[in-house]
């Protein structure tokens, strides 16, 4: 009997559905257009008419604006499982750049692909559909974290929501994880400077609640830190499966 490779996309819409084995062939049928990238190759560049979209199937990548400036403001980081410019397969023209951290490969979804997908198994639209409503709350959080939230709170709150997000494709847990992002990414992400970045996260390590080091995070005490943040997950819909 042929068994059913359990994508990172698939575990992650499993959070919503608990997925038969007839759609989970149907996300599979998605790996036929798999691409390798190396880091630091641009995947998608801000402006570029953009017919298709990605799916992350190893590794990480960062999507980013660039001001008139030069300046380079980081919207937001994804990890195995999440889309590459899904809003720009449907607006056509990408508003932001898109690069790997490290070397991945990604998997090329067109429209087409999408709309075949949830005319033979119509639930996988409303899994689709909830993705990219988590993935507008990620940036919604951002925007308070920013605007409210003090540096200190404010990456322990983005710590742990990376916590979640691996958790959800098996790649985290309430111990930790591996995590390749620098202090300057931290830095274009959360609105700080490297040097605020490092303090920052020397203060949350001497108060003995998180650790980021040897690009590994580390909970000393994750329930201390989720008090510490406010941090609560719902945003992102760890709720388990709403539809069986």
């Amino acid at each position: 009997m042929h068994s059913v490779q359990i994508s990172p996309f698939a575990k992650k819409l499993s959070a919503l559905i608990a997925l038969t084995t007839q759609e989970l062939e149907i996300l599979e049928r998605f790996n036929q257009r798999r691409k390798h990238f190396i880091a630091g190759q641009e995947i998608v560049h801000q402006g570029q008419q953009q017919p298709s979209t990605y799916l992350l199937a190893s590794g990480w990548a960062y999507s980013y604006k660039i001001q008139p400036d030069g300046e380079r403001q980081i919207i937001g980081f994804q990890i195995p499982g999440d889309f590459l410019g899904l809003r720009s397969l449907l607006m056509h023209k990408s508003d932001q750049s898109i690069e790997p951290l490290l070397d991945i490969h990604a998997v090329e979804i067109q429209l087409s692909d999408i709309l075949e997908s949830v005319a033979q198994a119509p639930r996988l639209a409303t899994a689709i559909l909830w993705a990219a409503a988590r993935d507008e709350a990620i940036m919604a959080e951002h925007v308070v974290g920013i605007g409210r939230r003090d540096a200190d709170e404010r990456m322990a709150h983005f710590l742990l929501e990376l916590c979640t997000r691996l958790t959800l494709v098996g790649l985290g847990s309430k111990a930790g994880y591996a995590c390749p992002l620098t202090q300057y990414h931290l830095a274009d992400a959360l609105g700080m400077s490297p040097v605020h970045v490092n303090r920052v996260l020397r203060k949350l390590r001497e108060d003995r609640m998180v650790t980021f080091r040897d690009g590994h995070v580390t909970f000393d005490d994750y329930n201390r830190l989720v008090g510490f943040a406010g941090f609560d997950p719902d945003y992102l819909g760890e709720t388990g499966p709403l539809l069986s």
